[in-house]
């Protein structure tokens, strides 16, 4: 459980990251427009945990998110669409110029290579949200089994699509944040930013919902409604710790974003690939045959291998970065 706990709130501090990027993002397009004055960047950590803060007080369980969860799969799709379709219109400006090259020495390459491997196993997880809505109608378990597959066919060529196409219109200096590449039209900019903040509401929401409930029942009157006076005032005081210790968190360390490869590395690694091979052998272990028990033992020494490594690379990435930016940056 503590495992489990750390895993969402590292999540829950990511996605606030990414919200905050949006956010900001968005002002910057509208800031450009009117022309108005530039804020810190802590102002838009602080209105992206307050937002985060009001939509898990007002929608308290993970049952209370199932018309969200529709909501953030259109939004997700609209995303996706409108930004391959700038990407497109960029990649075939032949005026801009565009290197190929992965720039660096031999260790950097080789390091940001197994932290690229983590980061895509941690953009991998949102299959968890088509897989959440499908078990809310009954049979669950087909219903899960078709949105994974969605999620890792027609999920994946999007995502990597993304990916792909990022690379080919802008070369290998493209920003980590794709959308801050865009040479427009302004107002797909800012669709395209609006609809990922909105999008990261509901995704941060699912990461911390464990810790919500968990605290929930411990703390909260069961026998009462979930918005019955008091539980109301508890849920307050709950949530505000957590979204406090979360936004403070997420300002005092401006590389916020680069946990996301110690996250994947140290903690979905394991979880995803190790744990499952582990618990077979446990289980069937005796009962199975040779081939079955080989292949589990694969997954575990080379994953395990894996885990060692990124997280190595992770350490390292988070380190170099600790040497430049300094507490409450505002970049």
């Amino acid at each position: 459980m503590p495992i489990g706990f750390l895993l969402t709130f590292t999540s829950s501090m990511i996605v606030v990251s990414f919200g905050i990027e949006t956010s900001w993002a968005t002002f910057l397009e509208i800031n450009l427009e009117f022309n108005s004055t530039a804020m810190r960047l802590q102002v838009f950590i602080v209105i992206t945990g307050f937002v985060y803060f009001l939509f898990a007080y007002l929608v308290p369980t993970m049952s209370a998110m199932r018309n969200w969860l529709a909501l953030s799969v259109i939004l997700t799709i609209t995303y996706e669409v409108t930004l391959l379709a700038i990407l497109i219109k960029d990649g075939k400006r032949s005026e801009r110029e565009k290197d190929y090259n992965i720039h660096g020495s031999k260790t950097d390459k080789i390091f940001n290579a197994f932290g690229a491997i983590a980061a895509i196993l941690v953009c991998n997880t949102s299959g968890l949200l088509p897989e959440i809505q499908s078990t809310l109608r009954k049979p669950a378990v087909v219903n899960m089994k078709k949105a994974l597959t969605m999620q890792f066919t027609i999920g994946l060529a999007i995502y990597y699509g993304v990916s792909i196409v990022g690379y080919w219109a802008y070369g290998s200096s493209v920003s980590a944040y794709i959308p801050s590449e865009l040479s427009g039209p302004k107002w797909a900019k800012v669709l395209i930013n609006s609809f990922a903040f909105l999008q990261s509401i509901v995704s941060q929401h699912m990461f911390c919902a464990p810790i919500h409930e968990a605290l929930d029942t411990k703390f909260l009157r069961l026998d009462e409604k979930m918005f019955s006076k008091n539980n109301l005032l508890h849920r307050f005081i709950l949530r505000s710790i957590i979204f406090g210790i979360n936004t403070f968190i997420t300002a005092l360390f401006p590389f916020m974003g680069d946990f996301v490869n110690l996250f994947g590395s140290f903690t979905l690694f394991p979880l995803t690939f190790v744990f499952p091979s582990m618990i077979f052998l446990k289980v069937k272990g005796k009962s199975s045959n040779g081939v079955e028990r080989a292949w589990h033992w694969i997954n575990i020494i080379v994953f395990s291998l894996l885990s060692i490594i990124t997280t190595a690379s992770a350490i390292r990435i988070i380190v170099n970065n600790a040497r430049i930016y300094y507490f409450f940056a505002d970049t």
